[in-house]
This record gives structure tokens, C-alpha cells and sequence, in this order.
């Protein structure tokens, strides 16, 4: 097996990762895992032997291809590279590090650029789903530089549209695995959903906590954290996921009410560490269980326009757009879903990316 391979590593939403051709890559899965574990310094915590940045969100990997479909331009694999553990998880999505695929793939001249803005439809083949994303080419060449300013990152950078369609059940089979709004797991209540990432919903306050905590404070909670791990486990089954215990998914989130004029607070455990803010797909299953009638989520959401959008969404010929803010440790995150006949049609959400080097990786000899 090489132990060298060209990569660009870029900061894809409030994530890091590194983007590579599939063919300049092992073609055996274990030796491809091999190389990626030790690329990125893995298992370690401080993943000093690697280009991770010891933590879940900078230990990611994209593997990117021409797409054989037949209106789809681009096919992606998502990998998530387990920081202490010896794990390479292709069981989710990320639509952070989504947000830089397309880019990449201009770059690499597996898309021609338009001039201006470049739309670009890509096979994500973790999830069998397909996003459109729009990439500013202006003389049709990648720029990263703009004013667009998303929570989560300091600078500001290029806006890049991305739009997820028929995301529902796309891991777990269904937007509601279990065929209920709400089970109850050790005593809470909790909503089972999938709508581009598998995530149990519940509220903070059920959990004994207020669900404005930072990250370090729940990270710190060690009976929390125990208490999440034993719903989430028995999750797992309820959601088509079988066994999770060597699974990333599903994601844990705790809503409580909004505090800062957005719809939704959220906490969201990936799963075993809290994240810094929350993952773009988890979003969406997030914003997707504050509509859904009884759920805790929509008890606690504010949603302006939630009696305009069901009285709109009932009706078969017509559906609505709502924005709604997802509220998480270092901001917010706008969500606009499509709703139509109570069911979520798409979701868009607005993304930047920086490219922050292109060469060569390499891996243990």
C-alpha cells in the first residue's frame, strides 16, 4: 500500500477535512481505513502523529469521484475518522464537509466552472440522497472570498448554497423509524427522526439540565453522558440501526426554548462529546421534529409562521417555505424547509468553505 496520497484540506462549515479522488486511494476498504486512521493520527486523543485537530469535527474525509448517474455530477463518500478510536465510520452523512465538495471538484476539473456561479448536483452515497450545490465562480474559477458570515466561523467567506432533497429516512428508512412521534426510553420522552442524519430528540429540562450549558460543562457531565449513551443505545434498534455501539450515529440532541430570537436551542452530543455547534444535517432533523405535531421539539419551538405554514402544508397543491433558526453553543443555524402535505419536500441551508492546502498527505511507511 502507498503511503502518500494528494489531498486538499479544507474548513467546510464549522468542520475540517480531507477531500481526496477516490482513485488516488487503496481500493481495499481496510487498506484505504489504514491509511486514512493514520493520516489523521488515529486512535490518539491528540491525534499528534496525524493532520486531525483532536476533536470529531477536524478528523473528516470526503472521497470524491465522477458521478456515472445520469444528472448528477458528482459522487461523495463521507468518512468519519473516530479520533481515540481505531474506527472508520461510513454509517452518516456530513453536510458541513459537503459544503466544500463541490469546490473541490471544480478544482480538481471533475466539473467545469460557469462563469459566475456554478451549480453542482452530487450522489451523496452514504445516504443514497442527492444536493444541489451553487459555488461562486466568478471567471469561472473557485473563489473563497465573500462577506457570507456563518456562527462558527470567524472570518467570512464565499457563499455556498447547498439544497438537500428527499432526505427523509435516508439512513434510518423512514423519517420516523419507529412509527411514533414519541417513545419513551428509560423514562424520557424522545422523538426518533431522520431527515439526512438519525437523531434522538428530547428536551434538556427531562435530563435535569437547562440545555443552555456550554460544551465543556455537559462535556464534563459524566452522568449525563451516561444516561444519553443507555437511550442511545436502545435507540439504535428502534431506528433501523441495529447495534450502535461502534456507531456515530445516531446523534443525541437535547432542545430546550430558544434564548437568543431563534426557534429551536439545541445541545447536540456526536455522540459521545458535545459538539461546538451542530451539524448541518443534524439541523434539519432538528427543525424537521419542531413541526411535527405532539413532539417535544414543537412544544418548545417558536416558530413565527408555524399557523400560516400548517394551515399551507395541509393543502395538496401547495406548499410553503419556513425558516427556522437553529440555536447551538456558538450561534445559529438558518434552516428553510419545503413543506408539503405535512411532510418536509427539501431543505436548503447556507454554507461557506476555505481551501487551506493542497499537496500531499502521508501516512505511517
Amino acid at each position: 500500500m502507498s503511503n502518500q496520497a494528494p489531498c486538499m484540506w479544507m474548513r467546510a462549515g464549522t468542520s475540517k477535512g480531507a477531500y481526496f479522488l477516490k482513485d488516488d486511494l487503496p481500493i481495499n476498504s481496510a487498506e484505504r481505513d489504514a491509511f486514512l486512521l493514520s493520516v489523521m493520527g488515529s486512535p490518539d486523543e491528540r491525534q499528534i502523529d496525524g493532520i486531525g485537530g483532536a476533536d470529531p469535527l477536524t478528523s473528516k474525509v470526503a472521497i470524491v469521484e465522477p458521478s456515472s448517474q445520469e444528472h448528477v455530477d458528482i459522487d461523495y463518500l463521507f468518512l468519519q475518522v473516530f479520533v481515540d478510536q481505531a474506527l472508520v465510520s461510513s454509517k452518516q452523512n456530513c453536510g458541513n464537509i459537503l459544503a466544500g465538495v463541490a469546490p473541490f471538484a471544480i478544482e480538481r476539473g471533475l466539473v467545469e466552472a460557469k462563469e459566475g456561479t456554478t451549480s453542482v448536483r452530487i450522489f451523496m452515497e452514504n445516504t443514497q440522497q442527492i444536493a444541489t450545490v451553487e459555488v461562486q465562480t466568478p471567471n469561472k474559477q473557485v473563489t473563497y472570498q465573500g462577506d457570507c458570515h456563518i456562527d462558527g466561523v470567524p472570518s467570512s467567506s464565499a457563499p455556498i448554497a447547498v439544497t438537500f432533497e428527499d432526505t427523509a429516512g435516508s439512513t434510518c428508512g423512514a423519517l420516523i423509524p419507529s412509527g411514533n412521534v414519541i417513545d419513551t426510553i428509560d423514562g424520557i420522552d424522545v422523538t426518533l427522526i431522520d431527515n439526512g442524519m438519525p437523531v434522538v430528540v428530547m428536551c434538556a429540562k427531562d435530563l435535569g439540565i437547562t440545555g443552555d450549558e456550554s460544551r465543556e460543562q455537559l462535556d464534563n457531565n459524566q452522568a449525563l453522558k451516561q444516561r444519553l449513551e443507555s437511550i442511545r443505545l436502545q435507540a439504535g434498534p428502534l431506528m433501523n440501526l441495529g447495534d450502535v455501539s461502534e456507531l456515530s450515529v445516531p446523534k443525541m440532541s437535547l432542545v430546550s426554548e430558544p434564548q437568543y430570537g431563534g426557534a429551536i436551542s439545541t445541545r447536540t452530543f456526536i455522540p459521545h462529546r458535545c459538539h461546538a455547534s451542530i451539524g448541518v444535517l443534524g439541523a434539519v432533523s432538528v427543525a424537521s421534529a419542531c413541526i411535527l405535531d405532539n413532539a417535544p421539539a414543537k412544544q418548545l419551538a417558536q416558530i413565527n409562521s408555524s399557523s400560516q405554514a400548517e394551515q399551507l402544508a395541509t393543502q395538496t397543491e401547495t406548499s410553503v417555505k419556513v425558516a427556522l433558526d437553529v440555536e447551538h453553543p456558538i450561534g445559529k443555524m438558518i434552516v428553510v424547509l419545503d413543506i408539503k402535505n405535512n411532510q418536509v419536500q427539501s431543505a436548503a441551508i447556507l454554507r461557506t468553505a476555505r481551501k487551506l492546502f493542497d499537496g500531499t498527505v502521508f501516512g505511517h511507511q
